[in-house]
């Protein structure tokens, strides 16, 4: 293809993932969706526009350097402290959960279709990648627990790299040299070593030099988006040059590292990779997905859907299971995990590279039996009567060539099906299994907005902030809050941050007028069940009142606090620590076990630093005694440390993993 010709199917790509970007913030579903399809209309089994020959021998780097990129930019988002929300689920999951994937997958695959152990295990580690570049957009659709979601992005993150560099070792020393035991081990550990190396490396200098040389003040953002971008292709092209693959895990630790450590200019370096993710991410899918051919996946028929079957109702509901075991999750946040782990740019990538690497073997073969015969090498292994070395040559290109679309097949089929099945219906299946938490809607950025986000995240809930400064926006977004943009009086904008699933909305700017119109509106047009507004001037609060809008004086709230502190030192200071070491939270008894009970009774059953501290029967709060008893819908209020009331909050609504 020419070069001009080239340039334009680039540029046509490019656009057309940026479509696809479009389509899926419009549907709310992961782009890869829109990338695929866009992929196989200009593929060979479409329009034919993008084939095998398109890129020629270029596809390799293209697609490496890309999924630097990806692997890189994932592992920067990736905050130890979110990892922290669910640790030791989130390492068993890449361990064990892997083990089982890996195992699990191979068994069937070659049971099912027949495969040889060699492939059937390339194509299992293969398929143990969920991977960031599909997690991360349904998670961006899906709002559940920051656990849930910690848990989710972090077996992407790091299988993403693990799978990578088992389906490397396993295909060039296991089916290559037909080599394995002590060779698998050995080559690795190395692998993976070099990887974190290189990668630790690269990170510390390139830290080194964005926060203490004195780059151009004027530039100073450009170059450090320019030099992280440079620091992660350097230390995937390093890396590999050491040992293939070990690349990957090379980028996976420096975007680690340097997305932990507090570097300056990181909210811009975080959006520039972005930006680029998106163009790479676009740009390797539709390529990748051009390749496929229609005949591998129908060659596989039933056999081929019972696989993706097991892969997604048997092997990875069991993986869940079996590595949140003890963990504090919840019954329904397991399912809704185990129905969601698509995969994407790392088994798509690695299994057609790993193809070409196969048929280019089985052609070599053709040729060498070719020259043992002295015949054509397109032609010699097509012909019969062959015996001696031409007939083992031409046996073993045949099985190559078995091998190639093999896996290209069973990898993309697994691919399309959870993506389509597990990416269009994530959200549906969250809502079924009520794992979306309700949300907290603070209408106002300023301060008080902020500093009541901060607690209410901090407790597990799902806020919100709708802002309409431009600058108050940005400076939210970038302490971590997910924010509307928009006027918080406008039912549009009210209804785009989730309004209409929300529990609460708190009305917190500095405008009264605009306090008392979000209330209205959020009572009226939505029927939010909790709605408070901030009083900014104390002589609004009655006419707020009499409207029915419940009312908090920005006066009379100071004075309570400064008065708690004179009167009630300790009582302050545990409540202004709530969510660090202790926590008071207030829910309904819906466990039909606690029903009939008195607190007495109740109590030991009660994690041993968490008490019942108030009971709310129809709007009657009282402290109860030892012998009062406990109904059905009574709303008590739990005082103890964190986990221990968390724990108390499960018992109490009947969570059967409590």
């Amino acid at each position: 293809m020419a070069a001009s010709e080239i340039i334009v199917l680039v540029a046509a790509i490019i656009g057309i993932g940026v479509v696809a970007q479009l389509l899926a913030s419009r549907f709310r579903v992961p782009s890869i969706i829109f990338l695929i399809s866009a992929g196989v209309v200009l593929g060979p089994e479409g329009l034919g526009l993008v084939t095998r020959a398109t890129f020629g021998e270029a596809l390799p780097a293209i697609v490496g350097l890309s999924v630097a990129i990806i692997v890189f930019e994932g592992a920067f988002h990736l905050r130890l402290d979110r990892i922290r929300e669910a640790p030791a689920a989130t390492l068993r999951l890449v361990t064990v959960g892997a083990a089982i994937a890996l195992v699990a997958t191979a068994g069937v695959v070659h049971l099912v279709l027949g495969a040889d152990l060699d492939i059937s295990f390339l194509i299992g580690a293969l398929l143990v990648a969920t991977g960031p570049t599909v997690i991360t957009p349904i998670l961006n659709v899906v709002p559940v627990r920051d656990r849930v979601a910690a848990a989710l992005e972090t077996e992407g993150i790091i299988n993403d790299v693990s799978a990578a560099i088992i389906a490397v070792v396993v295909f060039e020393v296991v089916i290559l040299r037909g080599q394995a035991g002590q060779a698998f081990v050995r080559d690795f550990a190395s692998r993976l070593g070099i990887g974190l190396l290189v990668g630790a490396v690269v990170a510390g200098l390139m830290y080194y030099v964005v926060t203490y040389v004195d780059l151009s003040r004027g530039n100073a953002p450009q170059l450090a988006r320019l030099l992280v971008l440079a620091g992660a292709l350097v230390s995937y092209a390093a890396a590999n040059s050491i040992a293939s693959e070990a690349g990957v895990a090379a980028v996976a630790t420096s975007g680690l590292l340097l997305g932990n450590a507090d570097v300056p200019y990181e909210d811009e370096i975080a959006a520039f990779k972005g930006d680029i993710t998106l163009l790479v991410l676009s740009v390797v899918f539709i390529s990748l997905a051009a390749l496929l051919q229609f005949e591998d996946l129908i060659r596989l028929g039933l056999p081929g859907l019972a696989v993706v079957a097991a892969i997604m109702l048997v092997i990875r509901p069991l993986l869940v299971f079996v590595s949140t075991i003890g963990d504090r999750f919840t019954t329904p946040e397991k399912f809704f995990m185990s129905f969601v782990g698509p995969r994407g740019i790392i088994p798509a990538s690695v299994a057609t590279l790993f193809a070409v690497e196969l048929q280019s073997e089985a052609q070599t073969l053709r040729q060498e039996a070719a020259a043992a015969v002295g015949g054509n090498a397109g032609s010699v292994c097509g012909t019969g009567g062959l015996s001696g070395e031409a007939a083992t040559l031409c046996a073993e290109a045949a099985t190559f060539d078995a091998q190639a679309q093999l896996l290209v097949g069973t990898v993309f089929l697994v691919i399309f099906a959870t993506v389509a099945l597990e990416g269009g219906f994530a959200r549906y299946i969250a809502e079924y299994l009520n794992v979306i938490p309700m949300r907290v809607i603070i209408v106002g950025g300023g301060q008080v907005g902020r500093a009541l986000a901060e607690r209410l995240q901090d407790r597990g809930e799902n806020v919100v902030i709708v802002e309409q400064d431009e600058d108050a926006v940005e400076r939210t977004r970038n302490e971590g809050y997910t924010v509307a943009w928009g006027d918080g009086t406008d039912t549009d904008v009210l209804r785009e941050a989730g309004v209409a699933n929300a529990k609460t909305v708190v009305a917190a700017t500095g405008d009264d007028d605009v306090n008392l119109l979000v209330a209205q509106l959020s009572s009226s047009k939505f029927d939010v069940d909790t709605i408070l507004a901030r009083a900014n001037n104390p002589d609004n609060v009655d006419a707020f009142e009499d409207l029915g809008v419940r009312t908090i004086s920005a006066a009379m709230a100071t004075a309570w606090a400064l008065d708690n502190q004179i009167e009630r030192p300790a009582l302050a200071h545990w409540m202004t620590d709530i969510g660090r070491d202790g926590d008071v939270q207030e829910v309904e008894i819906t466990n039909g076990t606690f029903v009939g009970r008195t607190v007495r009774e109740v109590g030991p059953d009660l994690p041993e630093t968490c008490l019942i501290a108030l009971v709310d029967r129809d709007g009657e709060v009282k402290v109860p005694g030892p012998e009062f008893t406990l109904e059905k819908g009574d709303r008590i209020t739990l005082l103890g440390s964190r986990e221990a009331v968390r724990e108390a909050m499960q018992m109490c609504r009947g969570d059967s993993n409590a």
